[in-house]
């Protein structure tokens, strides 16, 4: 494995077709999810020779906390249902590399599970539902677990409409259809992984609502949960109920950047989803040199969408951003290899980041800037 698209072809092998595409596809036509991974290309770098590059570190400072590098392993959805125990998987490599990991409300494993199987504390990623009294009990619950940030995500009160889901029958646990048990006859090691926990459903609801004791369709729960009303006005009572660093998810516009300042987030991630919400947006790379320099003084600007290598993580830091979640990249390694895939992914990213830097004459992560790109204003 040399690369993340090396972890995303054996992904593709091992891991049932509902569960790949649910992983690696985008709203309707999916051109923001593709427009995310291109336009880094756009971004051309300065090559310097002849400078001392002997003593260089990527060590990064994210919300307060030391990182080995400035990327979070971004919180997603159904990543137990990628590799058995996924979420613990990732979280262990997170923890042992260096770097913050971020579970998602809609994950398989608990907050309590991700708790008892590391030692330090993790982030967790709140969506906020129409029952309240299920949200205040979620903040809760990661506070108890020692998380140690809040990241509130804004940009799904409604859910865009990703066909390939769709056509699948998206379901955790699969329905037992034909085609469903024909393609899990091809992926005895994914059956055998799964046979083997007891984690198979949304490890966060399941037992945790009332009236609720199966999670058997994502989309159902989405359509009667998530809350359309969400407003900024919401976001007073979730920093209050939690007490802690507060980061703000999904913010593509600059007057956003400035109401998530003024709401008294500590950091706000830059995202358009992954391309998953609403197709014909722009990247969330293209987005973040205005959202930076407007709001970069006053919170730490995060930035996520389309970081398949160390390079793309460069590139953000050159336009502003602090640090980079990585969500893709990380998921099909994960899928690949398990744990083993996440720690390998993570070195290739952090060996990438390190060298590229090298090549533009810098030594430490906290003095790149865009003197290093041939072209900055490109996305002016």
């Amino acid at each position: 494995m040399t690369c993340v698209e090396d972890f995303r072809r054996l992904a593709r092998r091992r891991v049932p077709r509902m569960f790949y595409d649910y992983m690696d596809s985008g709203s309707w036509t999916e051109d923001t999810y593709r427009s995310n991974e291109t336009d880094f290309q756009a971004l051309k770098f300065r090559q310097r020779v002849a400078v001392d590059i002997a003593r260089r570190s990527v060590r990064a400072t994210l919300l307060g906390e030391d990182a080995a590098m400035p990327v979070i392993l971004a919180p997603t959805g159904l990543t137990g249902m990628l590799h058995a125990d996924g979420e613990i998987l990732a979280a262990r490599a997170a923890e042992r590399f260096g770097i913050p990991f971020t579970l998602s409300t809609m994950s398989i494993c608990s907050i309590e599970d991700i708790a008892a199987h590391t030692q330090r504390p993790f982030w967790f990623q709140l969506y906020v539902m129409r029952d309240r009294d299920f949200v205040g009990r979620l903040i809760d619950r990661a506070k108890a677990a020692g998380c140690s940030a809040l990241v509130v995500t804004v940009d799904l009160q409604v859910m865009g409409q990703r066909h390939k889901d769709i056509k699948n029958g998206l379901s955790t646990p699969p329905k037992p259809t034909l085609a469903n048990l024909a393609g899990l006859a091809l992926r005895p090691r994914w059956c055998l992984g799964m046979l083997g926990t007891r984690r198979r459903v949304f490890g966060n609801i399941v037992g945790h609502v009332q009236g609720v004791s199966d999670m058997s369709s994502l989309a159902a729960w989405t359509t009667q949960q998530f809350d359309a009303s969400l407003n900024w006005d919401d976001l007073a009572w979730i920093k209050a109920r939690w007490g802690g660093r507060l980061i703000v998810k999904g913010i593509m516009d600059v007057q956003d950047a400035r109401l998530a300042v003024k709401a008294g987030a500590d950091a706000l991630v830059v995202s358009n989803h992954g391309g998953r919400q609403l197709d014909g947006a722009p990247s969330s790379i293209s987005a973040l040199p205005a959202i930076a320099d407007a709001v970069g003084g006053d919170i730490e600007v995060l930035m996520d969408g389309g970081v398949r290598g160390g390079q793309d993580v460069l590139r953000a830091v050159a336009l502003g951003a602090r640090g980079v979640m990585v969500g893709r990249a990380f998921l099909y390694a994960l899928a690949a290899m398990g744990e083993a895939g996440v720690t390998r992914c993570l070195g290739l990213i952090a060996n990438e980041l390190d060298v590229s830097m090298a090549f533009c004459g810098r030594t430490r992560i906290e003095d790149v800037d865009r003197t290093i790109l041939l072209n900055p204003g490109v996305f002016d």
